[in-house]
């Protein structure tokens, strides 16, 4: 499974940030994101880098996988080197991502009390076991505030190492979510419905019985966190502009997914 360049499909910049790097998050947190969300892939030496693509051809001066190389070689590479909104007529972000990468643990050190949404990227088993050994060693306090998703196989492997870690999977949605509709008139909630993230799709969201208020409070009742996902559930679909806003719910107090919250953000406060 390979990502496409997305590198090579952004719109012209209309702001100065690379996607999993620490100043976009600052500016995402700043403009009053709840949480950040980033992807990870682990590194020659052991460590996680935190980094978008399958390979480093696409965004950076360099190729290969991200696990041929060690963090230090990794922070050596330009992650803004394949940016380009014309089809390679220019570029606009090249020079300016030196040392960009960052590891896992350097994010999660730099924002303390912040809340992430980490993507493991790969169906491999072994990545969750070895994200699970990583946070198993964080106190209970900041595990509340992440949340693991991806492959149905490395989050099962998280899963069983910390049970209480909020966790997303195909199987979990399907777990908590098919059961919740069959039986949620009765008040009875899923068992699998605790202790985990829903991303719904706007356009399933009515089948869920008591949406948006009753069925929030029910899931915040078993420590699950909702983000209502735009369109047919693709798992990146935004609400990203004033239009798409307006198909919320009335009063929807739950969370949304946008990729650009310096547009959203300013049309919440209002």
């Amino acid at each position: 499974m390979n990502d496409t360049c997305t590198a090579q499909r952004i719109y012209p910049p209309e702001h100065p940030y690379l996607e999993n790097t620490l100043p976009s998050m600052e500016a995402a947190f700043k403009a009053c994101a709840d949480i950040v969300e980033l992807d990870i892939k682990p590194t020659k030496d052991g460590q996680f880098a935190v980094f978008h693509d399958w390979t480093l051809d696409c965004r950076t001066n360099s190729e290969g996988m991200v696990n041929d190389y060690t963090m230090a070689e990794l922070k050596k590479l330009d992650i803004g080197y394949g940016y380009t909104a014309d089809n390679g007529k220019t570029f606009p972000f090249r020079g300016k991502g030196i040392g960009l990468m960052p590891s896992l643990e350097e994010v999660l050190k730099h924002f303390p009390d912040r809340a992430f949404l980490i993507h493991i990227k790969s169906a491999d088993p072994a990545e969750g076991v070895q994200l699970a050994r990583y946070l198993s060693n964080l106190p209970q306090k900041r595990l509340s505030q992440l949340t693991v998703y991806g492959d149905d196989n490395p989050i099962s492997s998280v899963k069983k190492q910390i049970p209480n870690l909020r966790v997303m999977s195909m199987a979990t949605l399907k777990s908590c979510l098919l059961p919740y509709i069959g039986i949620g008139w009765t008040g009875i909630i899923p068992a699998a419905c605790e202790n985990t993230q829903l991303h719904i799709p706007e356009k399933y969201a009515p089948l869920l019985w008591g949406f948006p208020n009753k069925f929030l409070n029910r899931m915040d009742s078993v420590n699950t966190r909702v983000i209502l996902v735009a369109g047919n559930g693709g798992w990146s679909e935004g609400f990203d502009t004033k239009d798409d806003l307006e198909r919320l719910p009335d009063n929807y107090s739950g969370g949304i997914w946008t990729n650009r919250i310096d547009v959203i953000a300013p049309l919440l406060k209002k």
